[in-house]
């Protein structure tokens, strides 16, 4: 295979994206449903996969539905990180969105949600690729002061 037909390690990861709703200093969290899964009664960002041609803000649409029965408005980009789940690599983008704290009418893959200051958020178990975004969210924290 020469060098124009070999796919970029960029082209063949996995992605999936959060949702980064921001009120004042306080975040949105929620916690996973206990399950079998590693990511069990863990906190998160929520978002999910990306489906197939799918847009990030397409996903994290369609994922704030379907979780919490939300409408949000995806915002600004505010970067990325790669990790491995399950022997995958994964890219998982943060995106910024609007989200009102009375729109969350359901929790069908988590048991809790919380708005949290960042401080506290870092300080929880949250899933490893979501603390993989600490650091772009303070940075977004200090350009925004």
């Amino acid at each position: 295979m020469d060098d124009k037909q070999e796919k970029s390690p960029q082209a063949s990861l996995l992605r999936s994206v959060a949702g980064i709703a921001v009120r004042g200093k306080l975040f949105f969290i929620a916690r996973r449903k206990p399950d079998a899964s590693e990511m069990s009664q863990r906190w998160e960002f929520p978002g999910g996969k990306v489906e197939g041609t799918e847009s990030d803000e397409a996903a994290l649409v369609r994922e704030f539905l379907e979780e919490f029965n939300a409408p949000i408005t995806v915002l600004r980009f505010l970067g990325e990180n790669v990790f491995a789940n399950k022997g995958k690599i994964r890219t998982l983008a943060a995106w910024e969105i609007a989200l009102e704290p009375g729109h969350v009418s359901m929790l069908n893959e988590h048991s809790e949600a919380a708005w949290l200051p960042l401080d506290t958020i870092v300080e929880m178990d949250l899933a490893d690729s979501d603390r993989s975004l600490i650091p772009i969210l303070q940075a977004s924290i200090q350009s925004n002061r």
